[in-house]
């Protein structure tokens, strides 16, 4: 069971999973985890749905698949039968699926459109908090997940499918399970590539 230094540093985006069902307990355990995250306000933005249903889990991931297709269509690049029936079975496989939203709920309420906007970026920001504890926990349990973003961009069609109400917005989906790859750490930045200090573009160290 590896320490958080560890955790952060041997966490991986895993897109393949044993077939063995994660317990319901670890699931709201890492869960829990995410609930202890930072968010502006403390208004705790978050909003996660779990699915483990088979069938709730293809529907799903089919409805987001024709909405890719047709997004993209529009950006005249066409999706292939074969290439859409991969993204079904990547979402629909993974032992569990925990889908990300937030709300305004809790959040200040500005007649200032730019304020209010502002306020949407915190919120985002606050979820994005919530998903690295999740994921962080996910990997001290022996889990491996993937942050995708697909539901951003069919948020309506996710609505629509798993009955969510109007003023929830879908975000993020983490598949999660027990590994069945181990992929090597992809290529990082060193501090002094993203840091600077008292100003831009001023070296860190």
């Amino acid at each position: 069971m590896p320490d958080l230094s560890s955790a952060i540093k041997e966490r991986r985006s895993i897109r393949k999973y044993q077939t063995k069902a994660v317990p319901q307990e670890i699931v709201e355990e890492v869960l829990v985890a995410a609930g202890w995250a930072p968010s502006a306000h403390n208004a705790q933005v978050w909003r996660f749905v779990v699915l483990d249903d088979p069938a709730v889990k293809v529907q799903l991931a089919e409805a987001m698949a024709e909405a890719w297709a047709a997004d993209m269509a529009k950006e005249n690049r066409e999706i292939d039968d074969k290439t859409r029936k991969l993204r079904v079975e990547r979402f629909a496989s993974a032992p569990v699926l925990i889908l990300a939203c937030i709300t305004m709920d809790g959040m200040i309420k500005f007649s200032d459109p730019e304020r209010q906007i502002v306020e949407r970026d915190l919120a985002v920001e606050s979820l994005g908090a919530a998903l690295q504890n999740l994921l962080l926990a996910a990997t001290e349990k022996g889990l491996g997940a993937c942050w995708f973003c697909a539901p951003a961009f069919c948020k309506d069609t996710v609505r629509k499918v798993l009955k969510i109400p109007g003023d929830v917005e879908p975000q993020a989906l983490i598949l999660m399970g027990y590994p069945a790859e181990q992929p090597t750490a992809p290529p990082r930045k060193i501090l002094k590539d993203y840091t600077f200090k008292n100003g831009w573009r001023t070296e860190f160290i």
